[in-house]
């Protein structure tokens, strides 16, 4: 397997400005807008690549021409807090108890399960995480009391083939570090917890009293810092189950890269900096990394992920609309906003502007190709400008559904679970692939 080296990706920029301020959803009439891209100015500051999602479930139409009926993928699942966890510190940036939504299984796989870590960007000073803390990202206070399953968290057959009746548990993300920060001392003066590894690790204990140390197929999942964290975690998941269960792990949109942004910066580099140091995470990053690198390098999946001994999938658009507006054009990199039509829909992009998202395509794809080629990898790298695809019905499989090689998202996901297909395919550059949302 090919190491990808601790190499910083640089854009080369000719006089070309910056983009915007609000990521936001690319797909039109998605079936569900649970997820908000949300990137914060408070005092003239911007508080750093936060990715809300929504407290409260926003429905929108899924289209006519839509061979399944309306809803019928989807389902709601009650939160359960888990209250235990809260004496032994595995708690939210406020203090409350963590949480997840469980679905059980039923008939054929009741002994399956996918855990899946929600997203929602990361906080790497006091300021940003105070801000967090009184949010669905940082307190299970504020979190909605069901969650909508849709997509690979589907439990209809039709709409989710392969994992249908699988147990399915979303994990609610609620501590800033993609699940990976551990200190003890509380400043009294703010009240913040960093726990993140608390909160996996409270978690996966109950989940295996609720029977999944009986597993026999299992998937750790997640998606944007859940998809990182799905990576962060692969390996130690695989540990706590049965040795003759089959674990993989599904990264969607997590692959996050080591890039300049558009000013020259190492933006995305300071910001990772400071997670890791104020969560106290280098000691629950992959030891496998850690042990020969910089710990805060192995933040970055491009020096981590290929060290990874458990199967992964990468399910990644190469123009990751979230990375390019807040890893590649941050708003510091912009503030006068000449990326701001840009960067919410690519087709307003101009020539220069093109020509900068290929070259990110170009450094994206060469940190992919450090993860080797082995049949355990799977790859799912489309050209769509979109943020998160597995836990959204359109784009995992919906008629519409994007596809490589005639090969939906979740056909494709499925075959490499069941080892049907070793599936590894990149699309071509934009704007070649007519499934894309528009």
């Amino acid at each position: 397997m090919t190491n990808a080296g601790n190499t910083l990706l640089v854009l080369k920029l000719d006089n070309v400005a910056a983009p915007v301020n609000t990521p936001v959803a690319s797909r039109p009439s998605p079936p569900t807008l649970s997820i908000f891209h949300l990137f914060t100015m408070m005092d003239g500051k911007a508080w750093g690549w936060m990715f809300l999602p929504l407290c409260m479930v926003a429905l929108a139409g899924r289209g006519s021409q839509s061979s399944f009926a309306e809803g019928a993928c989807d389902h709601y699942v009650d939160i359960t807090y888990l209250e235990s966890a809260v004496a032994k510190g595995a708690v939210c940036l406020d203090g409350s108890a963590p949480a997840y939504h469980f679905s059980p299984g039923f008939g054929t796989g009741v002994n399956n399960w996918l855990v899946h870590l929600e997203g929602g960007g990361w906080c790497n000073d006091v300021s940003s995480c105070l801000f967090r803390k009184s949010t669905c990202l940082g307190s299970s206070k504020a979190m909605d009391k069901q969650a909508q399953f849709s997509g690979i968290l589907s439990k209809d057959q039709q709409c989710n083939p392969d994992f249908y009746n699988w147990n399915k548990v979303k994990v609610r993300y609620c501590d800033g570090s993609s699940f990976t920060g551990d200190v003890e001392e509380v400043d009294p003066a703010t009240n913040l917890h960093y726990r993140g590894q608390r909160i996996f690790a409270a978690v996966m204990k109950d989940l295996l009293s609720r029977g999944m140390n009986r597993a026999q197929y299992a998937l750790l999942s997640g998606c944007s810092a859940g998809g990182l964290a799905s990576m962060l975690h692969c390996d130690s998941f695989r540990s706590l189950l049965p040795s003759e269960a089959k674990v993989k792990c599904l990264a969607d949109a997590g692959f996050f890269i080591d890039v300049m942004s558009i000013d020259g910066k190492e933006s995305i580099k300071s910001f990772y900096n400071g997670v890791v140091t104020l969560h106290g995470s280098a000691k629950n990053l992959p030891q496998s990394c850690t042990s020969t690198m910089n710990p805060n390098a192995c933040f970055f999946p491009q020096y981590m992920a290929w060290r990874l001994q458990t199967p992964l999938f990468i399910l990644n658009p190469a123009y990751d609309s979230w990375q390019i507006s807040n890893i590649l054009v941050p708003y510091s990199a912009d503030p006068s906003g000449t990326w701001n039509a840009c960067k919410t829909d690519i087709r307003q992009c101009n020539p220069s502007q093109l020509e900068m998202l290929q070259r990110f395509r170009t450094y994206f794809l060469q940190a992919i190709e450090g993860l080797g080629s082995s049949s355990s990898r799977g790859l799912f790298i489309n050209s769509c400008f979109v943020h998160c695809q597995s836990e959204d019905q359109r784009t995992w499989l919906w008629q519409d559904s994007t596809v490589l090689g005639s090969t939906q998202i979740g056909k494709a996901v499925g075959d490499w679970y069941y080892d049907r297909n070793a599936f590894q395919k990149i699309d071509c550059a934009y704007p070649c692939n007519p499934t894309c949302p528009l």
